[in-house]
C-alpha cells in the first residue's frame, strides 16, 4: 500500500509513464507489431512462462533494461560501437563525438530496446521472428575500429555472449529486487533457462542459462572491461543537471549502480550507503515502480496477448527459427527500413 501523502505523486508519476509510452514509444515504435492474433498462437513463450510474468511488468523492465545498459557499457567495445554507428552520442559539425547524450537518440534507443523486449516476449511468434529478424540485421552492419586500433563486430560470438549476458541479468535483477511477487530460486532460473531463447534469435551461442552460469559469464568477461570516458563523464558524483524522470536523474543513477555485481561497482567506485539509508533508498523505488504499475496496470498489448490464448494455445512454444549465417547482406539503410 503506497502511503496517503504520496499517492497523488505516485498517481501524477503513472499517468506521465502511460501517456509517455503511448506518445513516444507505441506511437512510434510498436507499428506492424501483433499481440491480439493469431488465437492461440503463444508467441516463443505462452502463458505461464516465467518470461510472460517478468516482462508484464513495464516500469520493472524499464528500469531493468537501464540496469542492462549500464553494465553492457562498461566493455568499451560496446561504447564505441554506439558512438560510432548510433545517434545516442552527441556530435560536432565533422561527426566526431564529443561527449555528452543526445535526448532524442537515446529515446529512440530505449523505445527500440523496448518493443523488442515485448514483442518477443508475449507478441505473436510472427512478431518476435520480425523482431529479431531486424536486428540481426542493424547488428551485421556494426563492423568498425575503436580509437585505440581494436576492431569490433557486433556478431563476435564473445561479443553477443557478453551482452546476452548484460540484458538477462539486468531483467532478471531487476525484477529479483523489486517486483511484488518476484521469481526466485529455481523459478528464477526458470526465467534465465526460458529467455535464452531471445539471444539465441540473434545469433548467440553457448550462452548462460542459470543465474549463477549468467553471473559467470559476466565475470569472465572482466579482462575485456575499462571505465570509458563517456560512462565516468555520465554517473555518480559527475552526473549534473539531468532532468529528474522515472529512469533519469541522480536517484536512478544509484539505483542502476545499485544493481551492479561487486566486481562492476568496484569499477565505477559505487559505494553503498549505510544499512538503513540504503534500507530507505531501495523501498523508495520499490514503492515508486510497483506504485505505477498498481496505478496503470499491465499494458494494452500484454492484456491483448492474454485475451489471444485465453481459449487455449493452437500449439506449444517454438524456438526461435534462425539458422546462424542465413541471414541476407543489407546496407545499414536497408537494415533500418525494416524497423
Amino acid at each position: 500500500m503506497v502511503p496517503l501523502p504520496h499517492r497523488a505523486l505516485v498517481r501524477s508519476i503513472a499517468g506521465r509513464f502511460d501517456g509517455h509510452f503511448d506518445t513516444q514509444v507505441r506511437s512510434r515504435f510498436f507499428r506492424g507489431l501483433e499481440f491480439a492474433g493469431p488465437e492461440g498462437d503463444p508467441g516463443w513463450f505462452g502463458p505461464g512462462s516465467a518470461v510472460w510474468h517478468v516482462h508484464s511488468h513495464t516500469p520493472l523492465l524499464s528500469f531493468g533494461l537501464a540496469c542492462a545498459a549500464y553494465l553492457e557499457g562498461l566493455d568499451p567495445s560496446i561504447y564505441w560501437m554506439g558512438v560510432q554507428h548510433s545517434r545516442i552520442v552527441t556530435k560536432d559539425g565533422d561527426g566526431r563525438p564529443v561527449g555528452g547524450i543526445d535526448p532524442e537518440g537515446a529515446a529512440i534507443r530505449f523505445g527500440h530496446s523496448l518493443s523488442f523486449f515485448i514483442g518477443t516476449a508475449y507478441g505473436s511468434t510472427a512478431t518476435a521472428e520480425r523482431l529479431a529478424r531486424t536486428v540481426r540485421a542493424m547488428h551485421h552492419t556494426v563492423k568498425g575500429t575503436r580509437p585505440d586500433g581494436l576492431a569490433y563486430d557486433a556478431d563476435d560470438p564473445q561479443w553477443l555472449r557478453w551482452n546476452y549476458a548484460t540484458v538477462v541479468w539486468g531483467l532478471a535483477t531487476a525484477h529479483e529486487r523489486y517486483h511484488p511477487r518476484p521469481l526466485r530460486g529455481k523459478d528464477l532460473d526458470r526465467y534465465y533457462g526460458e529467455f535464452v531463447r531471445v539471444g539465441h534469435a540473434l545469433g548467440g551461442t553457448d550462452l548462460p542459462t542459470t543465474k549463477a552460469e549468467t553471473l559467470e559469464c559476466l565475470r569472465a568477461h572482466l579482462p575485456c572491461l575499462a571505465l570509458t570516458h563517456g560512462q565516468a563523464a555520465r554517473t555518480g558524483p559527475n552526473l549534473r543537471d539531468v532532468p529528474t524522470t522515472l529512469l533519469t536523474g541522480p536517484f536512478m543513477d544509484w539505483a542502476v549502480r545499485d544493481t551492479l555485481p561487486g566486481w562492476a561497482a568496484t569499477m565505477v567506485m559505487h559505494r553503498p550507503p549505510n544499512p538503513v539509508e540504503l534500507r530507505a533508498r531501495r523501498t523508495a523505488l520499490r514503492l515508486l515502480l510497483n506504485g505505477v504499475y498498481a496505478a496503470t496496470g499491465p499494458i494494452e498489448e500484454f492484456r491483448q496477448a492474454q485475451a489471444r490464448v485465453a481459449a487455449g494455445t493452437t500449439a506449444v512454444p517454438t524456438d526461435p527459427a534462425y539458422v546462424p549465417g542465413t541471414d541476407p547482406a543489407r546496407t545499414r539503410e536497408e537494415a533500418e527500413a525494416l524497423a
